[in-house]
């Protein structure tokens, strides 16, 4: 598979080919939906956490006598049925990891991948600079490149003027390139690769 190679100025500065093992794998949508849950799942902090009736204070004794008195029996003012009761099954911490192959992983964001260059939503960039951080020259890249969405920006390396140049853009998420994930190429529209982050890629997945 071949695309265009852009410039920042939203030029074509020639073609790239994309490896098909990474950029043409079918499509496998459970597959993708499994690494998301995972991805999410593992994401939870589980530190939730309610007090069963052994937990809340007081209670101690029996709040009146068995039988006689005509009200129904009772044994703490602590249980669940009392105001201040105990929680009965409350949450409790608890770890939601889920554990996944790693070569599925990888075989979803392939698929990921697959499904942006298929809808044409892959710009390849010969460099991604700024001279000086600042936010305006991001967004004229952006309209440069005819990108009227969200994207996600990947970067080989770390670039502190990249970062701030793209920090206060809402709907723009700078990503390195070895973090790639599934849930990240599904919340964002547009995939913008500078040919180093592309290099990255392939040399991970392929």
């Amino acid at each position: 598979m071949e695309v265009a190679l852009m410039n920042m100025a939203g030029e074509q500065v020639g073609q790239v080919e994309l490896d098909d093992a990474i950029f043409a794998a079918p499509v496998n949508v459970p597959l993708m939906h499994q690494a998301l849950v995972r991805q999410l799942a593992n994401a939870r902090l589980g530190t939730h956490k309610t007090k069963g009736r052994s937990e809340v204070a007081g209670g101690g004794r029996k709040p009146w006598k068995q039988k006689g008195t005509g009200r129904a029996r009772q044994g703490s003012i602590r249980a669940a049925q009392w105001r201040h009761g105990g929680i009965i099954f409350g949450p409790t911490p608890r770890s939601y990891e889920q554990q996944m192959p790693r070569k599925m992983r990888r075989a979803a964001v392939c698929s990921a991948l697959s499904a942006k260059a298929a809808g044409s939503r892959i710009v390849v960039l010969d460099e991604l600079s700024v001279p000086e951080p600042r936010t305006r020259a991001m967004v004229d890249a952006l309209h440069n490149l005819a990108v009227d969405s969200t994207a996600l920006i990947l970067m080989a390396d770390a670039n502190r003027d990249v970062e701030l140049s793209a920090g206060n853009l809402p709907h723009v998420k700078l990503l390195r390139a070895h973090y790639l994930n599934v849930r990240d190429l599904l919340d964002y529209d547009y995939l913008i690769v500078p040919q180093a982050a592309l290099n990255v890629i392939t040399e991970i997945l392929g």
